[in-house]
């Protein structure tokens, strides 16, 4: 039996993005089922035939339902051992789990002050002095992996893994926003940039026509 996910918009919907590029990225098959954000009643009760949660993502597989990003790709990274979502070595399983998770939980100013917004026009905005600093923290968590790791390849843990899926909306915020940023930190940018499945769901986004007026003010 096949994997459906569910998501929102992929202009807006940052964490549609993190389990949807993780399956993606990592050759776990999948169908995709888009239910539109902010659209009324009857999209609302779309999702909530899928999940109570009355939120996306949600994946099901079978009689499994798993929603929220992270509870997903851990769900995916049991399911199918073979893709590697998280890496081999303990030790960097644990690191990759841990920046995961405080992606999960933290970097709340960055997240309302510079939403995912792919159609949007590149350009900078003035910020608070949280943003500022969580956008230094994401930096170093960056610069840190890439020095401990990069021997190994280009992604965060050197092959790509879940901790690359859970960042990789902040890569078209920084885009998107015109932030500024350091050298090793641009690099893995770029890397991100590259990737065949940030390319299609980049592409996706930006074919899509519908606008969420609340997310447009900036």
């Amino acid at each position: 039996m096949s994997l459906t996910l569910v998501i929102g918009n992929k202009n807006y919907s940052s964490w549609s993005m993190r389990p949807w590029l993780a399956l993606k990225a990592t050759g776990i098959a999948f169908d995709e089922v888009v239910i539109p954000l902010y659209t009324g009643d009857a999209d609302k009760q779309r999702i909530l035939d899928v999940t109570r949660s009355g939120k996306v993502p949600a994946l099901v597989d079978g009689n499994v339902t798993v929603w929220d990003s992270l509870a997903i790709i851990e769900y995916a990274a049991e399911r199918f051992p073979d893709a590697r979502l998280w890496p081999q070595d303990v030790v960097a399983r644990a690191h990759a789990r841990s920046v995961s998770a405080e992606m999960h939980s933290s970097f709340m100013a960055l997240r309302n002050e510079c939403g995912m917004n792919i159609h949007r026009p590149v350009r900078s905005k003035p910020l608070s002095d949280d943003a500022r600093a969580n956008i230094a923290r994401i930096q170093q968590i960056w610069t840190e992996c890439r020095a401990q790791y990069g021997g190994q390849g280009p992604y965060l843990f050197g092959a790509f893994s879940g901790a690359d899926a859970m960042f990789a909306p902040v890569i078209h915020r920084f885009r998107t926003y015109a932030i500024d940023v350091t050298p090793p930190v641009h690099a893995y940018m770029d890397t991100m940039l590259a990737n065949a499945a940030f390319q299609e769901w980049t592409s996706g986004a930006l074919a899509e026509t519908l606008v969420i007026e609340k997310f447009e003010i900036d």
